[in-house]
Formats: structure tokens, C-alpha cells, sequence
């Protein structure tokens, strides 16, 4: 299996949004957001799978090691193979990618964030970043476009902790600012032990309501000379939105269950955007 392969079918078995938005983009820039895709998930995998966080902390070290061995042109696993070219062709840089493996350590030495000041030094790591190298293979033209691409990796992030809360809970993380669930008088053993609650849906919509300003506020960061190289983000935005809407509907129901979108509907969403050129209303 070539590297290319290898990135592929790491893609394509992650049942991921973001790889319907790939899908429309030009070979050349497909294959580099999917090799970092792929990246991204290899060192998200070793904190889901591995439940011992000293092997956890081993193997994200060893990534760590592995970014800088490939940016000194020895890279060794296939992932760092495949993604060396789009590194040099699209400007992504070491940081970056160790940026990304620093996010996942926190979620190995931190459980619990205070508010939520803490919590998006955290989702900037493991989403902010990643949004700035995405808008870069993309094709970004204008300075603000990094800005907005942060945003909306932000807005991203939150819809993704909304969606989880159950997951991440029977993992012995609350993503939920410990402030924010006191404001609303909710305990985590609650959340923990899958109770539902008005207190609970309060501090859902609230969490909610705060998901949907960074969208608004991503939409209007994004510069109109970048609007039409930014479509894999709308993309992505479409899809991610309509999940909030759905949770929502579903009155919050995410103790118990993934709420999910099914891949037709994905794509149907991704192919909208590119069709008309923006979000549909």
C-alpha cells in the first residue's frame, strides 16, 4: 500500500464530514488535506483507543518525533510520507502539525476546564489549527481568511463537544466549562450517570446558542476573495450547522446516543454549497 492509498482509506473509514467536502476539491489539493486529515486522526486515534495514558503519552511522543524527522526529510510512517509534498507545496509548517499533537496531549493531562477561556486555548489547538492549514490547501488569498478559518474550527470544536458529551463522559472527560455547569446547577455525576434534566437542556442551549454565534461570526470574517477557495469549509459549515439543528430538535438526547447525519444527506449538503456557491439559507 502506497502512502497515498494508506491516507485514503484512513479517510474514507472515518465516516467524517470533512471528507465529503474533499471530495470536490482538485486532485492536487484533495490529496494534501487528506493526508493531513489523516495526520490529524493517526494522533486523535491514540488518545480514543489507547487506555493506558503512559502508552497514550509514548505514542504521541513518538509523533511528535516523527514530524520532526519528516521536516528533516526522514519521515518514516506513511502519513508523514504522503503529507511532506503538500507540506512543501502548500506551506504547513512543523508547528502546525505539532500544534495538533500538543491538543491531544492535553486530553491525556487534562479532564476538566474551569471556563471557558481555558477550554478554547484547548479547541484552538485541536481545531483552530487545523482550520488555518485546511484554508491554506484550500487556497487562501487574503490574511483574514486565517481568522475566519480559526473561528470556524472553533465552532466546529464546540458542535463536536455538544454532539459527544455522552462519549466523552464514559471516557472520564467534561469538555463543559465547570463554571458554566454550576451556572446552571448541573453536576457532573449527572452527566456522567446519563440524567436528564431542564437544568441540563438549559446549559445545552446555552452551549448551543454560543456554537451558532461563532458560525454567524466565522460567515462574516471570511473575505469575498476567498469565498470561492473556501468552499470545503462552507461545505463543512452546512454539514456541522444542520448537526447542531438536529440535536436541538432532538431536545438534546446526546447522553445516550451519537446523534448523526447520514452520508447522503452529507453529501447532498456538500454538493448544495458547491453548487450555489454559499450556505443555503
Amino acid at each position: 500500500m502506497t502512502p497515498q492509498q494508506y491516507v485514503q482509506q484512513k479517510a474514507a473509514e472515518s465516516g467524517s464530514s470533512f471528507y465529503y467536502a474533499f471530495r470536490f476539491l482538485p486532485q492536487e489539493r484533495r490529496d494534501a488535506i487528506t493526508a493531513f486529515y489523516a495526520f490529524c486522526r493517526e494522533v486523535d486515534d491514540v488518545v480514543d483507543e489507547v487506555s493506558d495514558t503512559g502508552v497514550a503519552a509514548t505514542k504521541l511522543a513518538w509523533w511528535r518525533s516523527e514530524v520532526n524527522k519528516a521536516y528533516a526529510g526522514q519521515a518514516t510512517h506513511p502519513v508523514m510520507q504522503a503529507m511532506m509534498p503538500a507540506a512543501q507545496r502548500f506551506g504547513i509548517e512543523a508547528g502546525q502539525l505539532l500544534a495538533v499533537v500538543e491538543g491531544c496531549e492535553m486530553d491525556l493531562q487534562q479532564t476538566r476546564y474551569l471556563d471557558f477561556v481555558s477550554l478554547e486555548r484547548y479547541c484552538h489547538l485541536v481545531a483552530g489549527v487545523v482550520g488555518e492549514v485546511s484554508a491554506r490547501i484550500f487556497g487562501q488569498t487574503h490574511a483574514q481568511t486565517t481568522e475566519y478559518a480559526h473561528t470556524l474550527g472553533l465552532a466546529f470544536q464546540l458542535t463536536n463537544i455538544i454532539r459527544d458529551v455522552g462519549e466523552d463522559a464514559l471516557r472520564g472527560r467534561i469538555y463543559l466549562p465547570v463554571n458554566e455547569l454550576q451556572q446552571f446547577d448541573v453536576r457532573a455525576h449527572e452527566i456522567t450517570k446519563r440524567e436528564y434534566s431542564e437544568r441540563f437542556v438549559a446549559l445545552m442551549r446555552f452551549q448551543t446558542s454560543r456554537a451558532h454565534q461563532l458560525y454567524d461570526r466565522a460567515l462574516q470574517l471570511l473575505p469575498k476573495q476567498d469565498l470561492r477557495s473556501q468552499k470545503p469549509g462552507l461545505m463543512m459549515a452546512s454539514i456541522y450547522r444542520t448537526l447542531l439543528r438536529e440535536i436541538e430538535r432532538s431536545d438534546f438526547q446526546v447522553l445516550h446516543q451519537r446523534i448523526q447525519l447520514t452520508p447522503l444527506r452529507k453529501l447532498w449538503l456538500a454538493w448544495q454549497v458547491q453548487a450555489l456557491g454559499r450556505i443555503p439559507q
